[in-house]
């Protein structure tokens, strides 16, 4: 089944220093390898334990033992934000803190690249941690008696960067979460969102590989929260880096993350994107889970489109289009040039009135400012409205105007009613 946890399919050829890359290329970031956090005295018992079969709850019962994270394995590729996500107890911000080594891992092993994180001496983990990783916790964190930008330059002070550097770094980490001229204010007069900025823009000044995020916005307000969701998805487009991002919020996974990883009683349960962990649960755990969830909040415009057959080429003319129209039993006609860059659209109507006339094919029949266009990564639910003034399907394209597909009013009507969605 899609999306379900495999671990088979989910663990590349590894090199020697424990390097991977996947089947398609991608470059593999972290590699978490059979990960076990057990907290008690003589922790490793429960590692048999658990290979035996037994649950979380009856190793507490018999060996007084708690078990964190269980036999926890999979990838993240370089560029990707993965969601780990669960219920209070599942072990979500143990595998982070085991991750980067806050918490030591009973078992297992981690990867950052070719760095095996869980054999490194104290002196080498800080220096991993100082120039691989940038940490946001829930908690904002910051130095009282810091200013602003005194607060962004700590971890650059701490790596030794020289001050005129560390602060033109700093100031270009506070201008891209937004806070260009709140340099020397204190944190006592900063809104809970914008402390969280400080926090982002601190970890993003050392210029990190990887962003490690443990429940960043939970203790924000709703709309502030939303703010930052958004403000991290604009930002991550434009810095391209990789995340792992804690939460126990299912709405904010399916926001944020292109794979979640749902975990319960320490152990993952799932591994997909979200319409995957939506629409093809692993098991009844996860059906529950994700049951009162609006799918339509998740299905984008790429998910309901269907391929652009047929089209008509610029150089066709209108009696091409309208044969191609004809074959097909459709009324219309989109047109596009040879790479499927969308000129426009034409009706059989007017196609016709084209052909008699001899008029100019792309003057007098296409009008493209008349067509609906949706970018792929559109909701569904926001799709519908486009047909309100415009008969003819919604045409998806990429942000350099490719025709990739189209969508027809049923679809999407379908799409709303199977996700419990409405006008």
């Amino acid at each position: 089944m899609s999306g379900v946890l495999e671990q088979a399919e989910d663990k590349p050829e590894q090199s020697q220093k424990g390097g991977s890359m996947a089947e398609d290329g991608r470059k593999v970031k972290i590699r978490i390898e059979d990960v076990y956090k057990v907290f008690g005295k003589n922790p490793t018992r429960a590692i048999d334990m658990v290979k035996n079969g037994m649950s979380k709850d009856e190793i507490l019962s018999q060996a007084k033992l708690v078990v964190g994270c269980s036999r926890v394995s999979f990838n993240i590729y370089e560029g990707e934000t993965v969601v780990v996500m669960g219920l209070s107890g599942s072990g979500k911000s143990t595998l982070i803190r085991c991750v980067n080594r806050l918490m030591e891992p009973t078992a297992g092993k981690i990867y950052v690249d070719e760095t095996d994180v869980t054999s490194l001496s104290l002196d080498d983990l800080r220096e991993l941690r100082r120039r691989k990783f940038g940490m946001v916790f829930q908690s904002f964190a910051l130095f009282p008696h810091r200013t602003v930008v005194g607060n962004v330059e700590y971890g650059l002070e701490v790596q030794g960067v020289d001050p005129d550097t560390r602060r033109e770094k700093a100031e270009n980490a506070l201008k891209l979460v937004g806070l260009s001229g709140w340099d020397e204010y204190l944190p006592k007069n900063l809104s809970g969102g914008m402390k969280q900025r400080v926090g982002l823009a601190r970890a993003l000044a050392v210029d990190p590989d990887v962003m490690l995020l443990d429940e960043a916005f939970s203790a924000l307000d709703p709309l502030i929260r939303t703010d930052m969701q958004d403000e991290l998805l604009a930002l991550e487009s434009r810095v391209q880096k990789t995340i792992l991002f804690i939460t126990h919020d299912l709405d904010e996974a399916l926001k944020m993350g292109d794979r979640i990883v749902l975990m319960k009683d320490g152990e993952v349960v799932q591994i997909g994107t979200p319409e995957e962990i939506l629409t093809q649960p692993a098991n009844d755990y996860v059906e529950r889970f994700v049951a009162n969830v609006d799918v339509t909040k998740v299905l984008t415009a790429e998910d309901v489109m269907v391929k652009p057959q047929p089209v008509a080429f610029v150089k066709d003319g209108p009696r091409t289009a309208l044969r191609k129209m004809q074959e097909a039993g459709h009324s219309g006609i989109f047109v596009v040039r040879q790479n499927f860059e969308l000129v426009g659209y034409a009706t059989a109507e007017r196609a016709a009135e084209a052909a008699k006339k001899e008029e100019k094919w792309l003057d007098e029949v296409i009008k493209s400012e008349q067509v609906a266009t949706v970018p792929t990564d559109e909701p569904v639910r926001q799709v519908l409205p486009r047909f309100k003034d415009w008969p003819g399907p919604v045409a998806v394209t990429s942000p350099d105007n490719i025709l990739k597909g189209v969508i027809v009013k049923g679809s999407v009507i379908a799409a709303l009613a199977e996700g419990g969605g409405g006008e």
